[in-house]
């Protein structure tokens, strides 16, 4: 006989249907019934979170002018995720100016935020766009899009 916890738990529950399932001779139907609780389940976990904290000019070279934009990624496991890459791109009023790849950033603290500093080259030709930006309602609207690429670990996650 199964005990009551173990039946409360949605993996007995997801093994009951797809016994009964296979029971009816129906492989389509046990597809489907696993599709969905995975990407149920997927849904259901916490993500690590990331903001913009700052975005400032660090200098000028013969190129190009840097930017420095320091980046605060929240990491709700307990374990430190290790990044691969960030990806990052720069736009402004809808244009990319700028863009590119930082490799081998460190890991993601566990239970708690990390923050990333990601340099950002702006080529002096790129610099018309914001100079058309600043032209039309004279501040600078920019869009930061940035991508972790992190090694993620397998993670149990179980009913609350």
């Amino acid at each position: 006989m199964v005990s009551p916890l173990v039946r409360n738990n949605s993996t007995f529950l997801l093994l009951e249907i797809l016994r009964l399932t296979i029971d009816a001779g129906d492989m389509c139907g046990v597809l489907d019934i696993v599709k969905h609780f995975f990407s149920d389940t997927v849904e259901r976990i916490e993500k690590p979170e990331a903001r913009v904290a700052d975005l400032d000019l660090k200098g000028i070279s013969d190129q190009a002018v840097i930017y420095l934009a320091k980046v605060v990624v929240s990491n709700p496991y307990c374990i430190p995720i290790p990044l691969g890459e960030i990806r990052y791109v720069l736009k402004s009023a809808g244009s990319g100016i700028a863009g590119g790849t930082i490799f081998d950033t460190g890991s993601l603290k566990g239970n708690g935020d990390t923050l990333l500093y990601v340099e950002i080259d702006v080529s002096f030709k790129m610099l018309e766009t914001l100079v058309k930006d600043i032209l039309v309602d004279w501040d600078i609207d920019y869009e930061l899009e940035i991508k972790l690429i992190v090694d993620l670990p397998i993670v149990c996650v179980s009913p609350k």
